[in-house]
C-alpha cells in the first residue's frame, strides 16, 4: 500500500501543560511515528510508546494525536516524525 502524504515532520513547543500533540500524516502502525523531545540546548531524546506516550489514529488519513503521560516542558520542543520503511519491491523493479 503506498502512502501519499508530503507532509512528515510536525513540531510543537511544550509549555508543562499540554500532553495532547497531533500529527497531521497517515501512519498504519503506530511504529511509523517517531517521537522526540528536543531540549533547548538542542539534545534530542527518543521516547518510547507506553512508557512515554501513546497513539491515536492509526490508519487514519488525517493523522491523529500522541498523548505523553507527563506534559513537554517549555524548554522542550515535540517532534512528531512519520517512519515508514522503504519499499524494497519498488526499488529492487526500477
Amino acid at each position: 500500500m503506498t502512502i501519499s502524504s508530503t507532509t512528515v515532520k510536525v513540531s510543537y513547543s511544550g509549555n508543562g501543560s499540554t500532553t495532547v500533540f497531533a500529527y497531521t500524516f497517515k501512519i498504519l502502525d503506530d511504529d511509523e511515528i517517531q517521537v522526540i523531545i528536543r531540549s533547548s540546548t538542542g539534545t534530542e531524546t527518543v521516547k518510547t510508546i507506553t512508557t512515554h506516550y501513546t497513539v491515536s489514529g492509526v490508519g487514519s488519513s488525517g493523522g491523529g494525536n500522541i498523548t505523553f503521560l507527563t506534559a513537554p516542558t517549555a524548554t522542550q520542543t515535540v517532534v512528531l516524525r512519520r517512519l515508514t520503511t522503504p519499499n524494497t519491491r519498488n526499488r529492487l523493479c526500477s
